[in-house]
Order: C-alpha cells, then sequence, then structure tokens
C-alpha cells in the first residue's frame, strides 16, 4: 500500500512522492519597487499539532496538521529543496491557490494552473502577481482583511499554509527514473543552490530551551498570510501533459500559522528570537540573491493575484530602515524518518 503519511524530519516536512518543504525565516521587503531574492535566515521550528491535544484550540485538534511560530509582519518563503522526483504541488493561503488565486481544490487544473511543479520550482517567496515576480508572504493576523484570504474571498475563516502534492502515474514515473539513472552522474557535478534562501547563511534557529508547563488550550491566535514587497522570482509553467500526473493527491498537510505567546503557552518552548534587522543586514554586504531558468517559462498571474494590496494598508507605513544593496551584494544562481502528521477534515 502507498505510504500517504506526511512527516516531520527535523523542521522539514515530507510529503509522499519525496516532496521536501521547509519554511525559512527571511527579511521583510519593503512594499514599494521590485527587489532581488532575500536571503535565508534559518528555519522556522515545525511541530505535530497531535503531540499537544491538551492545549492547542479545538479547530487545530479538527484540521491536524502542523504548526509553526511567525512574528506579526514577519516575512517567510518556502523551499523545496531536497525533493527527490518530480511531484505537482499545491500551496494555498488561507485556502486560496498561491499560484492562479482560485479557492482551493483537489485536484490539478491547468486553466489556469493551480499548483508548482518540483524539483523545478526551487523555492517559492510569495504569491503569483506580476510578469516574472511574486508578491512576499508576510504574517498578519486574522481579522483586519489583509491577508490573501481576505482579500480574495472577502472572509477569513482558515488562516495558516495549506500543501497537497501529487505524484506521476506510473508510466511517466517509470521513464523518469530510467532517465534519472543515466544521468546521475552529471546531476551530481551541478552546482547547487548554496547558501542564502535555499540553505540560509548555514544558519540555524537556536535550540528551543525547556520552559515550564503549558497553559491549558486557548482560543486560535489566528495568523495568515498577506503580502509584502514584489521580488524578481518567476512561478513556472508545467511543460509535462496532464495525463502524466496522478488524479488523486498523494498528501496534504494543514500548517498553522501560531504567535510567539501561543506558541509558548501550547508547546512550552521559547519562541525564535524576532526577525534580523535588513538595513543591518545590507550594510554587512552580506549577499541578496538572482535566479533564472532559460529552459523554463513564467507562469503569468491571474488578475485576482495581480490585485491583492500589501499588508501596509491595514497595518500603516512600514517603518523598518532600509538600505539598497550594492550589485555586487547580488549573487546569480543557477542559469525522514518520524511519526506521522495526522491530517484533519479542512
Amino acid at each position: 500500500m502507498t505510504d500517504t503519511a506526511v512527516r516531520i524530519d527535523g523542521n522539514t516536512l515530507r510529503l509522499p512522492g519525496g516532496v521536501a518543504v521547509r519554511f525559512v525565516r527571511t527579511l521583510r521587503l519593503p512594499e514599494t519597487g521590485t527587489h532581488p531574492l532575500p536571503p535565508g535566515l534559518g528555519e522556522f521550528p515545525v511541530r505535530r499539532v497531535s503531540d499537544y491535544p491538551d492545549t492547542v484550540p479545538a479547530e487545530w485538534r479538527a484540521w491536524g496538521g502542523v504548526m509553526l511560530p511567525v512574528y506579526l509582519r514577519e516575512a517567510m518563503w518556502l523551499s523545496f529543496a531536497g525533493t527527490t522526483e518530480p511531484a505537482a504541488l499545491q500551496v494555498g493561503v488561507g485556502k486560496v491557490c498561491a499560484v492562479s488565486g482560485e479557492p482551493w481544490r483537489d485536484r490539478l487544473s491547468r486553466k489556469p494552473q493551480n499548483y508548482l511543479v518540483l524539483p523545478r520550482q526551487p523555492w517559492l517567496d510569495g504569491i503569483n502577481s506580476g510578469k516574472g515576480t511574486v508578491r512576499q508572504f508576510v504574517a498578519v493576523p486574522l481579522g483586519l482583511g489583509a491577508t490573501v484570504e481576505g482579500q480574495v474571498t472577502g472572509e477569513e475563516v482558515w488562516g495558516g499554509v495549506q500543501l497537497q502534492s501529487f505524484t506521476l502515474a506510473d508510466g511517466p514515473l517509470a521513464e523518469w527514473r530510467r532517465l534519472e539513472r543515466l544521468r546521475q552522474e552529471q546531476l551530481r557535478r551541478e552546482r547547487t543552490r548554496g547558501p542564502g534562501p535555499a540553505g540560509g547563511l548555514g544558519a540555524a534557529l537556536p535550540m528551543m530551551s525547556a520552559l515550564p508547563a503549558p497553559a491549558p488550550a486557548a482560543r486560535s491566535a489566528g495568523m495568515g498570510l498577506g503580502v509584502g514587497g514584489s521580488m524578481r522570482q518567476e512561478v513556472y509553467e508545467d511543460d509535462r501533459p496532464s495525463r502524466d500526473w496522478t488524479q488523486t493527491p498523494a498528501g496534504r498537510v494543514f500548517v498553522h500559522l501560531v504567535t510567539p505567546p501561543q506558541w509558548h503557552r501550547v508547546t512550552g518552548e521559547a519562541p525564535p528570537p524576532s526577525p534580523v534587522d535588513r538595513a543591518a543586514y545590507t550594510r554587512a554586504g552580506l549577499p541578496w540573491y538572482d535566479y533564472y531558468d532559460q529552459d523554463a517559462r513564467d507562469l503569468a498571474p491571474t488578475d485576482t493575484l495581480e490585485a491583492v494590496k500589501p499588508v501596509g494598508d491595514w497595518l500603516g507605513d512600514d517603518l523598518e530602515p532600509w538600505q539598497q544593496p550594492s550589485p555586487g551584494q547580488v549573487v546569480p544562481l543557477k542559469d525522514a524518518a518520524g511519526e506521522p502528521v495526522e491530517d484533519g477534515d479542512w
């Protein structure tokens, strides 16, 4: 029987079919202008909801999945490094597709495309909002209307992030594996992305220290993803025929976003430190990134996602200092074990 379980390996989510997803902390971009890819500054810690039945909100127990702590207006991106075989991955933000802007669906669609093609898509930093650009994922509370979910659907019910993976059908997968064996030696010699967005400067979040016992279950703090600044990143169009993919998902997971105080109450662990100051990072001469794949085609954005406004329209001006990186700081890139994560009804 095919394993449909989602598992946590360190802070990596491993979905069936070889899909690996990490949530990476990063610098928040200004909400005006278009910028290079910001660096990775370590991984968000990830925990299973089912490990905290007495302290998580009731609706989280019903939805299952995992949780991670984010600060108000903190930015993140999703890394898919370590994905081992071709897969189609749907990414929802409050059950709105981050690629198409369409409502969450349990099947793949090509018009508009509602999924990413892995491993060709190495990461996703935000919603597909422009030609060759995305708008950065930024955490905001539910109830203001600032999330992508609130702006697209007119209500904020779900929050969080939703992931769902599809594998290749048996025939195309067997052919891919055959070709992969032939070019495996060559692939091992190819350069990987290295530090920065995929690896976060080699930096890991501090070890979580043990704190007093968690408090009783509280109401959900209600965090979702809005958008911030624009950056140069393409979302790639699928060049396979639709029939190459399976019709049903191999696995899925609901990712709850938790405020740092609630993370402490639920898990008993200290939350990560507050985000790094972006001006200090740039002044230190540390790298930003630019990625280009000449063999891939950019997927055009939909009107729905182009119209999403940045969170500053609700929360006020972004007052964090900004210093433009010099051209020399922009680095060009390219031309599992553990208990299963419980799914729920969402």
